[in-house]
């Protein structure tokens, strides 16, 4: 099913969502944009000062960054997944290119307009922040185990890095 504005259970379902009840996540769907991608349509590039924070709603994304003027694939992103914390709360640029793989629905979040909820809706803004945290914490670590485990590969094949 096609839908025009963010639906709020999908909200509630994602990363974002997981400590907000359906009606705070419908005043988050109020505020977001939706945007329904094609195959190898870009959500944002590497380098842009595009500031807002991406919901995967529908399909997969990949992440791919510049590596040595090559661009290469880092990751799959799978529905309910989050992307450009850091762009949206520090506002520097894209440190890496979104690009649909096949169809996707992405739900876009300005910075500016979820800082109009601070008067009126504090506690959602709270929460979401601790979300954006736990979503940057859990990408951390997961850069952590790839990195242990290449290293760990590079050890034990012998490798000169």
């Amino acid at each position: 099913m096609t839908h025009t504005t963010p639906d709020a259970k999908i909200i509630c379902n994602s990363t974002l969502g997981v400590e907000l009840d359906e009606t705070e996540c419908a005043v988050l769907a109020k505020i977001m944009d939706l945007r329904q991608l094609n195959d190898g349509d870009y959500v944002v590039k590497e380098g842009e000062a595009n500031k807002c924070l991406c919901l995967l709603a529908e399909g997969k994304l990949i992440v791919n960054s510049r590596i040595e003027d090559k661009e290469t694939d880092v990751y799959v992103m799978q529905p309910g997944e989050c992307a450009g914390t850091r762009s949206f709360i520090d506002h520097a640029p894209r440190r890496a290119t979104l690009k649909a793989k096949g169809p996707a629905t992405v739900y876009g979040m300005d910075p500016q307009k979820f800082e109009s909820l601070l008067a009126a809706h504090p506690h959602i803004v709270y929460k979401v922040m601790r979300a954006l945290f736990r979503i940057t914490h859990a990408n951390l670590m997961r850069m952590n185990v790839e990195t242990r485990e290449l290293t760990n590969y590079i050890h034990k094949t012998g490798g000169r890095y």
